[in-house]
């Protein structure tokens, strides 16, 4: 749990930190030390690696599946930022009410919207069908919000703190707060015992992050990603027709980036429901193309070729020798305003793991 720094003993165990609303500065008052309040601040992103970084100095949450979001509360007024920068307050109405309760005057809390299982796992294809789909304009109360970062709170930009620091912050104001805004719990222990463990119990994977590391913008080493099984983003570029399967996709073609080029990387055919598979399909038809946007070498006949537009967020255990996707399970589509990459291939995948 995160502890007190030696250089903030502010704050008493037994109550949640709390703050008033400001009022109007009385122009006869001298002006108090203040900072703007960012209209947005740029994610620190998580860097991938194979195994997680061991020792005391970092500390372990758990990899929430769902969309990045920052929630902005100022003066009772909320605004729930995605990754990209778009308002969606409107589609997360419970996280948008409990935010409003947490009697906070200013505060950013970055953190992760998700939707729970029966098994109180994420599941990112439950998030997505709460929201009505890739371009679907339902709003989900059923969302709630992990958070595990404070970086404004009461009038005082606090990204140069350090992240114990900063936790310390964020624990207190959410001490008592079960509902649709939560603490992100750090996990203790040896990082290679929890990402172990977090794989047994069929979850995402893990991030680590540095203790003594200011919140810094960007993809710099100082928070870590894990993941238990290969979670990416694809472009989808053409589908196989079927006449028994759901929706009629027999399997979904898929292509990543190379340079300008998209490169084909295979297909991936499970992962369906009925409602997701007609709801693609009927997306799908409406971007159908005469010629490939790969290059495609395969012997399947009767191929859909489209338009470069949908991104699907696709799962796989590895990679093939010949650089295509092996064991892959469709996870739902992503959406523009998530801002979600796609997969970047600056070489050929080799040893079964990607470049």
């Amino acid at each position: 749990m995160a502890k007190s720094p030696p250089s903030k003993p502010l704050l008493a165990d037994e109550k949640p930190l709390r703050s008033r609303p400001r009022k109007p500065r009385d122009s006869l008052q001298p002006r108090l030390p203040l900072d703007p309040m960012p209209a947005r601040i740029e994610p620190c992103l998580a860097l991938l690696k194979p195994r997680p970084p061991i020792g005391p100095d970092w500390l372990y949450e758990i990899k929430w599946d769902g969309y990045r979001i920052a929630v902005h509360l100022n003066n009772g007024n909320v605004r729930i930022l995605t990754r990209g920068g778009h308002d969606w307050t409107h589609r997360f109405p419970a996280i948008e009410a409990d935010a409003k309760r947490l009697g906070v005057g200013s505060a950013i809390l970055d953190g992760e919207a998700v939707v729970l299982d029966e098994q109180g796992r994420p599941n990112f294809a439950q998030l997505q069908q709460s929201l009505g789909g890739r371009g679907g304009k339902l709003n989900s109360g059923a969302s709630i919000m992990f958070a595990f970062d404070l970086l404004y709170f009461d009038g005082h930009d606090i990204r140069s703190l350090e992240l114990t620091a900063r936790r310390y912050f964020l624990q207190s104001l959410l001490k008592n707060e079960h509902g649709a805004v939560r603490l992100s719990e750090e996990i203790e222990g040896d990082g290679r015992e929890i990402y172990a463990a977090a794989c047994e119990h069929g979850l995402k994977g893990i991030i680590a992050k540095y203790k003594d590391s200011p919140y810094r913008s960007g993809r710099l080493g100082e928070w870590v990603k894990v993941k238990c099984v290969q979670s990416d983003s694809f472009m989808i570029v053409g589908y196989e027709p079927s006449s028994v399967a759901r929706g009629g996709i027999g399997s979904l073609l898929l292509a990543t980036r190379k340079g300008n080029d998209w490169v084909y990387v295979g297909s991936v055919g499970t992962g369906f429901n009925e409602r997701s598979a007609e709801d693609l399909r009927r997306k799908l038809d409406r971007l159908t193309r005469k010629t490939p946007p790969v290059k495609y070498a395969g012997r399947r006949k009767n191929l859909v070729w489209v338009q470069p537009t949908l991104v699907a967020e696709i799962e796989y255990r590895a990679w093939t020798h010949d650089g295509k996707l092996r064991q892959a399970s469709y996870n739902g589509l992503r959406e523009v305003q998530d801002n979600a990459a796609v997969y970047q291939l600056d070489s050929p995948p080799s040893n079964g793991s990607p470049a």
